[in-house]
């Protein structure tokens, strides 16, 4: 008979088992600091040596590590998405710009209909009170601000949709992004029009949530982002216009 003894599970192996889901769930993020050794002991209610050990496996899982005299950290997972040599090719073509908006756009807009079917409560609060912030950020003109919470607005609808291989896959596009490697958000809230229509486009994006309509949410996401990928392209050709004149400029010095 397929029937083996039932075993009890080591403590240091339930300790491993939470700390996983708490990294799979995204409630544990890279680079983030665990708390002491004592204060973890007692949460789990297990002796050091058994928290020792799951350290220990964790590490050498590569979700863990430790720095000497700073502590015990969430490793930067993250960074094995996408190898170095890729990330600096994006950053070297233009093309790669809308092959990621192309990519966030299908991505998110499954993301929103997956979060107003989904989401508990508290996400739908979660998502509500990041775009209450953008509202104040927006009144004070601070763009640096509302980009930062722009990227925080879309993280915790990707959260709310409850699929954690688009939650860690999603975090690691966002990740580039904020280091700059497709495009330079802030600028995008640089330009009052443009800030105001962003605000509006959230707006839109929070009140289908809220409302928890599948259909709507996708179809704000999609409308949002392909406005970003319009405004792009338009400050591209600007900018290529912009270079071609000054081209010109100093040829026609070069020639009084």
């Amino acid at each position: 008979m397929p029937f083996q003894k039932v075993e009890s599970e080591k403590l240091s192996q339930a300790v491993v088992r939470q700390i996983e889901q708490l990294i799979l769930q995204g409630i544990l993020r890279p680079g983030e600091r665990l708390p002491s050794e004592r204060e973890l002991s007692e949460r789990f209610g297990v002796s050091r040596p058994s928290l020792r050990e799951a350290v220990a496996e964790l590490q050498e899982a590569g979700l863990l590590t430790t720095r000497a005299g700073a502590g015990i950290f969430v490793a930067e997972v993250l960074g094995s998405a996408f190898s170095p040599a890729l990330i600096r090719l994006f950053s070297r073509h233009d093309e790669a710009v809308f092959d990621y908006l192309s990519f966030r756009r299908d991505m998110e807009g499954l993301a929103a209909e997956r979060a107003a079917k989904f989401a508990s409560d508290t996400d739908l609060q979660v998502i509500g009170a990041i775009f209450a912030k953008m509202e104040t950020a927006h009144a004070r003109r601070s763009p640096d601000v509302e980009s930062g919470l722009d990227a925080e607005f879309h993280m915790a609808i990707i959260e709310a949709s409850h699929n954690v291989v688009m939650l860690h896959m999603m975090r690691s596009m966002f990740d580039m992004l904020r280091h700059g490697v497709f495009y330079n958000r802030q600028m995008l809230f640089r330009v009052r029009t443009t800030r105001s229509t962003l605000l509006d486009q959230h707006r839109a994006i929070n009140e289908a949530l809220q409302a928890r309509d599948p259909a709507a949410a996708r179809a704000a996401v999609e409308a949002h982002l392909s406005y970003i990928e319009d405004e792009l392209a338009a400050q591209q050709k600007a900018d290529r216009k912009e270079s071609v004149a000054r081209l010109r400029f100093e040829q026609e010095r070069r020639r009084l």
